[in-house]
């Protein structure tokens, strides 16, 4: 511990949903990481995916205590998530870093809540677009890879917080692949967050949601699936078809899919799509949504 004084700001996570819950099927029902104290009075910064609609979070320090907490904010956009302790945790919030600075090459050291620190290096800066919708445009990526990623502490040499662990991903090197971690930049959220505590969300309209799982191959946007009840399933697109244009244009890669999706209008607009399926193309026009819609929202216990 005395290796690294910053391991005591950060906590183990672990939360409950209920079994009927939107995302129970794709995230399961019982959820464990880790999540840093960013404020003395408990407030701990996680990745949101381990606290969307969560009824009960529980958070445990260190040396073994044990605090219940409440979900208090996810931010489908960075992939943030905050908790607030409902007593206290009596531990230091971790100061922010610069993450705009971080470059490859620079020293840093991964932690999770349960003690285990992994010295990496950051291998690159790139944009990173997710399967589920999800595009950031300058993520921070790692190695060798944390085992316990999911809202793990991403730390500069100088004990500061770069970001929030989000993933375990795969990276060639040479003839190698190697494990590697996927970090959200923590100077995404000083400006969203006084609108997380207050209204939960950010003050800003939300993102047009399909509700397809896909995935880039040969440049090809393939769909691996749909959400049951969501709106692309609505629509009629399928497991298999391929996206090649939006609004009549071409679609090149899984990060200009998703902006051009949401470049469309509103959540709520019809977003026109050319569809190649069984080698026929055809067209569909899927009346997008509001995520948060379908989600259950955060409740005191």
């Amino acid at each position: 511990m005395s290796t690294y004084p910053f391991l005591r700001s950060i906590v183990a996570v672990r939360t409950s949903i209920p079994d009927d819950a939107f995302t129970a099927d794709t995230l399961g029902t019982r959820r464990e990481g880790s999540g840093v104290v960013i404020r003395d009075d408990g407030l701990v910064l996680t990745i949101g995916y381990l606290i969307v609609e969560a009824e009960e979070v529980w958070l445990t320090t260190s040396s073994g205590k044990v605090v219940a907490a409440h979900a208090l904010a996810y931010d489908q956009e960075t992939g943030f998530g905050l908790v607030q302790a409902f007593g206290s945790l009596g531990l230091p919030s971790l100061p922010f870093g610069d993450s705009t600075d971080a470059k490859p090459g620079d020293p840093v050291v991964f932690a999770d809540g349960l003690g285990m620190a992994v010295p990496a290096h950051i291998v690159a800066r790139q944009e990173f677009a997710g399967y589920w919708e999800y595009l950031l445009d300058d993520a921070i990526f790692t190695a060798p890879a944390h085992p316990s990623w999911g809202g793990a502490a991403l730390v500069s040499a100088n004990g500061k917080l770069l970001g929030v662990g989000s993933l375990r991903l795969q990276m060639s090197q040479g003839d190698d692949v190697v494990d590697i971690n996927m970090a959200v930049p923590i100077d995404l959220l000083p400006p969203i967050l006084d609108d997380l505590l207050t209204r939960g969300r950010v003050n800003r309209p939300p993102r047009p949601w399909l509700g397809a799982f896909s995935a880039e191959s040969n440049g090809k946007i393939v769909v691996m699936s749909v959400t049951d009840g969501g709106p692309a399933a609505e629509a009629g697109l399928r497991e298999g078809d391929i996206i090649s244009d939006i609004r009549d244009r071409e679609v090149e890669g899984l990060a200009d899919f998703y902006r051009k999706v949401w470049s469309s209008g509103p959540a709520g607009a019809e977003v026109p799509m050319r569809v190649v399926r069984d080698g026929r193309e055809t067209w569909l026009r899927v009346k997008s949504g509001d995520r948060d819609a379908f989600l259950r929202k955060p409740h005191l216990q």
